[in-house]
């Protein structure tokens, strides 16, 4: 199901509604976004950007090479994926909204629950997972290994005499830190330009930071403070109507370790919960940023809401009613949700400012793909 572009922008916006409880003072101010952190242990090259491109379109790093990192973040929806659940591994359903990759050099926090610090950890974790690329390291370096383009590359860019797997993540992790995405009218009015916002943009950029105290949550260069929150999201419909949906789900439960207690009884996504173990915890799910958003529809964890209207509306009324309580847990919803009694005006204000986080779109076509070797000709 394809979204329009025009509905993300805010729509990611998992603090968008925050009430005034806190001190907008203490936030770190929005800012342009400023030069790609690079770690010293993998320092950018052109030719390492390059190879890192080709093996994040190439399936063959997956377990039946049948699915790339481009299947689930593809470059025409938005670079993640248009349906509220991500397409995941074949034969399954995935659990969770697939987000986007841009921008994602900046981030501290990876994932929904940001179970990856870097994206070099990070791509493991999705080449790698069951329920996304389901693929076997020593696979990926043997199939490597018979791809003359690849060993030639591998050798060039890390002096490999076989192409190495962890070495597979640090290309794409180079080539992913080019996905940048600063060409926005909200960049150039805050490097200067003060033209570059609309009368009706600036009046929207001023209820983010006041009545709608969106900034609360979305602050900083990147518009997220990349801490956990529950907002009462309501649960993925898919996981009611489909029973392969419900089968990922049981599964992750167990993979993650959950009790038996809960393995039985809980019908959502509990989110941070299964990195903590705490009941406090539950729901919540990292602060997303709202950079790039008119491309990335659908939003939230579970990609419930498929347009603005939507999701002005769960804010405007202080967000949702699925708690996760278990009649001992008092409701760990955040209580920055509050209703905002925003007008008309103001929302049409509030969503062109966000608009202003959004430049052109970060277009690339599938690279050709280097070929295995040939296989020898038959003898009789």
């Amino acid at each position: 199901m394809k979204k329009g572009t025009r509905l993300s922008l805010a729509v990611i916006v998992i603090a968008f509604g925050l009430g005034s409880t806190a001190s907008a003072d203490v936030n770190p101010p929005l800012a342009a976004l400023g030069p790609v952190p690079v770690p010293k242990d993998n320092p950018q090259t052109a030719e390492k950007i390059e190879l890192g491109k080709l093996l994040f379109f190439d399936s063959r790093i997956g377990g039946d090479a049948s699915v790339s990192c481009a299947d689930c973040h593809a470059p025409k929806q938005g670079w993640g994926f248009n349906d509220p659940l991500s397409r995941g591994y074949p034969g399954v359903i995935h659990w969770r909204n697939s987000q986007t990759v841009i921008n994602s050099a900046y981030l501290g926090k990876l994932f929904w629950t940001g179970s990856a610090k870097s994206l070099e950890s990070q791509a493991p974790s999705a080449a790698l997972g069951a329920v996304s690329g389901n693929g076997e390291r020593d696979m990926v370096e043997a199939r490597l290994a018979f791809i003359p383009e690849y060993v030639k590359r591998f050798n060039k860019v890390f002096g490999d005499d076989w192409p190495k797997v962890n070495n597979v993540w640090k290309a794409m992790a180079a080539f992913e830190r080019t996905l940048i995405h600063d060409n926005t009218p909200f960049d150039k009015y805050m490097r200067g330009d003060k033209s570059a916002l609309t009368e009706q943009q600036v009046r929207g950029l001023k209820l983010f930071e006041g009545k709608a105290n969106c900034i609360e949550c979305h602050n900083g260069p990147l518009l997220t403070d990349q801490k956990y929150y529950n907002l009462g999201l309501p649960r993925a419909e898919e996981w009611s109507d489909n029973g392969m949906a419900q089968v990922t789900f049981r599964y992750e439960q167990y993979a993650k370790g959950v009790t038996e207690e809960l393995y039985r009884k809980i019908k959502d996504d509990a989110g941070f919960y299964y990195r903590s173990k705490e009941k406090s915890d539950m729901g919540k799910f990292r602060t997303p940023p709202l950079r790039y958003t008119a491309y990335t529809a659908p939003f939230m964890h579970a990609g419930s809401f498929f347009d603005f209207d939507e999701v002005v509306d769960f804010y405007n009324e202080g967000g949702g009613s699925n708690e996760f309580t278990d009649g001992t847990l008092a409701s760990n919803k955040t209580k920055l949700l509050k209703p905002l009694n925003l007008t008309d005006e103001e929302k049409a204000d509030l969503i062109a400012f966000l608009e202003s986080l959004s430049g052109p779109e970060i277009k690339m076509v599938t690279p050709k793909l280097p070929l295995y070797a040939p296989l020898p000709a038959a003898t009789n």
